[in-house]
């Protein structure tokens, strides 16, 4: 993501914000650029370590409070994952992830086919699908190599 194209999410929160009647915090806004600077889709350790090296009297409770509340309401989603800790996405909008068994790496990837598979009925589980991706788990490519080496 290019550094306008930052700026632009950094300044729609300002409305996102609002939107929800919550508060525009000067922490909301650096746990936003921390996420959207590491692009890695960052557990909430790597955020509150970005974050800290910018204000380290941030707490790593106001960086997961932070992270929860931005998830809630749509700026960033989570990325779920078999890993141990959540993994957090800057990208909201549809997309589908690789995900290493090894590493816990996760890759974007973007496929037609994988948004054009149909979505299963769920009303008979009283179920409402509210988003659909898809997540493909394997191994990566550093991951394979160090494989074949050993």
């Amino acid at each position: 993501m290019d550094r306008l194209a930052k700026q632009r999410r950094v300044d729609g929160l300002r409305d996102r914000c609002r939107e929800h009647g919550l508060p525009l915090t000067e922490q909301r806004q650096v746990v936003l650029e921390a996420v959207l600077e590491l692009d890695n889709h960052p557990t909430a350790d790597q955020v509150h370590e970005a974050v800290s090296r910018r204000d380290p009297r941030v707490s790593r409770a106001t960086v997961y409070r932070a992270l929860e509340s931005l998830a809630r309401i749509g700026v960033i989603t989570k990325a779920c994952h078999p890993g141990k800790s959540i993994r957090y996405d800057s990208r909201t909008e549809t997309h589908h992830h690789l995900v290493c068994l090894h590493c816990d790496t996760v890759i974007d990837i973007e496929d037609e086919r994988l948004d054009a598979l149909p979505v299963p009925d769920t009303s008979r589980f009283g179920f409402e699908i509210r988003d659909f991706r898809v997540q493909l788990r394997g191994a990566c490519r550093r991951c394979r190599e160090l494989e074949e080496t050993q």
